[in-house]
Parts: structure tokens; sequence; C-alpha cells
């Protein structure tokens, strides 16, 4: 483990010799909040054992047991030593992201890491830090959006622990979360974001849908897809003026125009999610919330996460359900260069083209 740490630590400054000051800041927060995580983790084994862990946390440690026993055994994801510690963080969440775009393009900004590649957003372990950089981006003319995270993946460069930040949710969410973040560990294909996302979005349902049929009740399952079929109506919706907003910043309409005219559009987008909400027969706001301050930053991760959702569930079908067959093709297309790597994707779903952001510049 020293070592491991010592030679990621190596690495990470070795790429800072022709770094400016703003980049050793970053790197440092880094760092230190990768470190302090290795510090804080406690053996799981342990605390379940301890008299003096609650019997609420104790319930939620053996429940994450089980779903790590199940992605290991039944899904064929890695068996590292992740998800075999506890940190309690004693906040919101692990990482608040940082995602930009022009503010007239969809194209995210790109910011590249050693080991992880270029990637579409930018990570802070600490909120106000997030905040800042937000700030500096908006100053450069970038719409901007920060969102928490209450997980990530160190790819096997360390025990990934289960967070504090992951048990505040329901059990459906812990386990999709982490057959989510464990498929990063089993392919990740640096400077990929659109690929990595998707490919892990695609294990994760496939994932549930086995983890509900074999420990979840029947109620559970319907719950589970009919809140899929909620978020998928919301993608929908999204995508929708995504394309309007797209078709808007390619017309030759002056800059001026074009804002007026963006404002209108996402105006008109918070209006239909409201409509959507009362089709549910839900009033609760925080969708609305959610959209009151969108911008073309707030798209990044739609188009990122979802791009090639379709085509890597294709090739799920394509050996008929086998996850290890599976693996092993998507490694293949994987491996191929930049370019051959997405038109293979998109022909496993030629009447269906994905609808991608596309990676950063």
């Amino acid at each position: 483990m020293i070592l491991r740490r010592l030679y990621a630590a190596m690495v990470i400054a070795a790429s800072l010799a022709a770094s400016g000051c703003s980049t050793i800041a970053y790197y440092s927060q880094a760092i230190n909040g990768q470190y302090q995580l290795l510090e804080r983790q406690r053996p799981i084994s342990a605390l379940v054992k301890d008299p003096a862990t609650s019997a609420q946390l104790k319930a939620r440690l053996e429940e994450t047991m089980r779903i790590r026993d199940f992605a290991v055994h039944e899904l064929d994801l890695p068996d590292n030593g992740s998800y075999l510690d506890y940190v309690d963080l004693k906040r919101p969440y692990v990482v608040w992201n940082v995602y930009a775009a022009p503010q007239l393009s969809l194209r995210p900004h790109k910011w590249c890491f050693p080991i992880a590649g270029c990637v579409a957003y930018r990570g802070y372990f600490a909120l106000s830090a997030a905040q800042n950089y937000a700030r500096h981006l908006r100053r450069r003319g970038y719409d901007v959006y920060v969102a928490g995270v209450t997980a990530y993946s160190t790819l096997g460069w360390f025990r990934d622990p289960v967070l504090s930040t992951i048990l505040r949710h329901p059990e459906t969410d812990i386990a999709e979360l982490m057959f989510h973040e464990l498929a990063h560990q089993k392919l990740y294909i640096p400077g990929d974001t659109a690929f990595d996302e998707s490919f892990a979005v695609a294990v994760s349902r496939a994932g549930m849908r086995r983890w509900l049929l074999a420990n979840g009740s029947g109620g559970q399952l319907r719950r589970y897809l009919e809140l899929r079929h909620r978020r998928a109506q919301v993608r929908a919706l999204l995508l929708h003026y995504r394309a309007r907003l797209e078709a808007l910043y390619s017309s030759a309409e002056p800059r001026a125009r074009k804002l007026q005219d963006k404002r209108r559009i996402l105006s008109g987008l918070r209006a239909a999610y409201v409509g959507l909400e009362e089709k549910w027969g839900e009033k609760s706001g925080n969708g609305l919330r959610y959209f009151r301050n969108i911008n073309n930053a707030y798209f990044v991760p739609i188009g990122l996460y979802d791009c090639y959702v379709g085509a890597f569930n294709a090739l799920l079908a394509s050996v008929g359900g086998k996850l290890p067959a599976f693996y092993a093709k998507a490694r293949q297309i994987g491996r191929l260069p930049a370019r051959e790597r997405r038109l293979a994707l998109e022909a496993l779903t030629p009447n269906d083209r994905p609808h991608c952001t596309g990676n950063p510049d």
C-alpha cells in the first residue's frame, strides 16, 4: 500500500514539472484528499464486530458486503480489496465535480491528468475549492455546473472504501453505485469519458436487474424500473432541448440573438419539466430547483454518461447476457483507436444514433 501510494505521488509530481502554481495546488488537494481517505479507513469486518458500532450502521455495512459479494461472484467484477473498509466522511459528498462548456457550445471543456487521461470534469475534495474554481471559469466566459459526488473509483490504484456518503442512500442506489464504480476497475480507457461512463452505466443496470431478481421483491424491481422510466423521460426531455440548442449554436444568427434564444429555450425546458412532474403526480419542486440555473455545462454529464449505453446493451445481448464474454468484447473495442472505437460502438445500434455531447476537446 505504501509503495503504491508513493508511486502514485511520484507520477503526479513528475507531471508538475512544466505546470503552474494553480496546477500544483490542485494536485496537492487531490493527494491530500485521497490520503485522508486512506488514513481514516477501518475494516468493515472489525466494525460489525465492534459493540460500539450502532445497529443501524452495522446493518448497512453488512448490506454492502452482500452487494460486494454479488458483484464479485455473479457479475465477475474485480475482487481486489475495494469496499472492504469504511470511512465516515462527516460531509454529504466525497468530492465535487466541476463541469464547464462555452456559452454558445455544448462541447465540454477538458482537463488532463496522469493515469486517468483527459476527462470532462475536475474534482475537488472541498466544496469551497470547487466553487472558487467555478467562479474562475465563469470569469473566463464559461457556463459552469458544480455537482456533488457520493463515490468515485481510483481504478484499482487504492482499496476504494465504502463511504458514509454512499450509505445515506437506499439499498438499490448503493448496489447500482458499487456496480458502477467496480465496472470502472474492470475496464477503463484513459481519455474517453463517454466510453468509460457508458460502459459502467450499462454494467450497473444489468447488475441491478440481476441483483433485484435474486435478492429483492417484485415490488422493489417494479419501483426500480419505474424510476428508470422516469429518468429516461427526463433524459428524453433534455435531449430534445439540447438538440434545439445545438441547432441554435450552429446557426448564422448573431451572438446577441443566440444568447437571447438560449435563455428562451432553457426557460421552455423548465416549463416542460414542470409538466412532466405533474404527469407523475408529483409537485415536490426538487427537479425544478435543479433546472433553475441550468446552462450548457449541465448537459455535459447527460451526453457522456448515457452516450453509448444502448450500444453496450446490444453488445451484452449479442453474447447472450454472459458478462465475461461481454467484458472481453468491450475490451477489444476499447483497444481500437478513438475514431474506430466510436464507429464500432455506433455500428452496434445502427438504427439508434447515440446522443453524445462528444468527448471533450
